[in-house]
């Protein structure tokens, strides 16, 4: 790619102590670049400070990790996209680590792996750990995919994975979002082992462990169901034919020992459990082929995407 176009997006809210290092890091590693701040109703300087820097500054009212990166995406037009948070934990000066894949083509989504270097003895927020950890396994169980670190904020994107990516988040979920957009479109995914440093002193991070955590759990779920609809209602469709069976086997027993059905409520009861669990094979298979149709739709598209981006360099 010759001569492409980079920006580093910067989500910020309350990063007063920091903001304005960040802008400079990134002005000094990537002079080429354009450095977009947007501010998400910070209370502090943030939004004067990242002006002073020299960086492009977006006002995001909408309260929320998501919303910043929704507009983010839909506003900014590069080839080469750097996203990283704004508190100084991530290194400016491995940023080209980050984007060398996206240049060469090799990867549409770069995760900064900080869970390889230096995050474990550097962040002092167990709860963070064991978080990241759960979210990893839950991936690579329902997925087949082994990610090491879904949580980070240091990432680069090209222009097909940014101009592709619905981002439905509101909050700091929208990193497992991103990420498991990425393995259902089948795009390519690195990951690039980063240092870590911990928030300097008087920097609090926002990320709240148990109510951010649920809300990753549940994206986690929603999207198993939108993205593996097959599986899903399989899954649950086989559960209530076990629970039928099982609840009917001992009715089935009693009527050839006796001749008498004298449980009819369970006998009723085990029916429409089995009537549910077909129901549900059958509504996976229906969803499972809208899904199909989509994902030819997406493939069509990102075909042609490629091709003006080949034209374009």
């Amino acid at each position: 790619m010759t001569n492409p176009k980079i920006a580093v997006l910067l989500p910020c809210y309350n990063e007063s102590l920091t903001i304005e290092k960040v802008v400079r890091d990134f002005r000094a590693e990537l002079p080429e670049a354009e450095i977009w701040v947007y501010d998400n109703n910070s209370t502090d300087r943030s939004a004067e400070l990242a002006l002073a820097a020299g960086a492009k500054l977006r006002r995001i009212r909408q309260q929320g990790k998501g919303h910043v990166v929704r507009r983010m995406f839909q506003e900014v037009d590069a080839d080469v996209y750097v996203m990283v948070d704004s508190d100084d934990t991530y290194p400016a000066d491995e940023v080209r680590k980050l984007i060398a894949p996206i240049l060469a083509g090799e990867a549409d989504m770069v995760n900064g792996d900080r869970l390889s270097s230096t995050y474990m003895t550097e962040n002092k927020r167990p709860g963070h750990n064991f978080g990241n950890a759960l979210v990893c396994f839950l991936i690579r169980l329902l997925w087949g995919q082994r990610v090491h670190d879904v949580m980070t904020g240091y990432r680069a994107f090209s222009r097909l994975f940014v101009k592709s990516c619905p981002v439905l988040a509101q909050g700091f979920e929208i990193e497992t979002e991103m990420t498991l957009h990425t393995l259902d479109k089948r795009m390519s995914l690195v990951e690039v082992p980063i240092q870590y440093r911990d928030r300097p002193e008087g920097s609090f991070s926002k990320l709240n462990t148990v109510r951010d955590g649920i809300r990753v759990l549940k994206t986690i779920f929603n999207l198993f169901r939108f993205y593996r609809p097959e599986l899903f209602f399989g899954l649950v469709g086989a559960v209530l034919l076990v629970l039928s069976a099982g609840f009917f086997a001992p009715v089935l027993a009693e009527y050839f020992h006796t001749g008498l059905v004298p449980r009819i409520p369970t006998q009723i009861f085990s029916g429409f459990l089995a009537i549910a669990g077909l129901l549900s094979f059958c509504v996976g298979l229906i969803l499972g082929a809208c899904k199909k149709q989509s994902d030819q739709l997406f493939e069509i598209l990102a075909s042609q995407e490629k091709g003006r981006e080949v034209q374009r360099s």
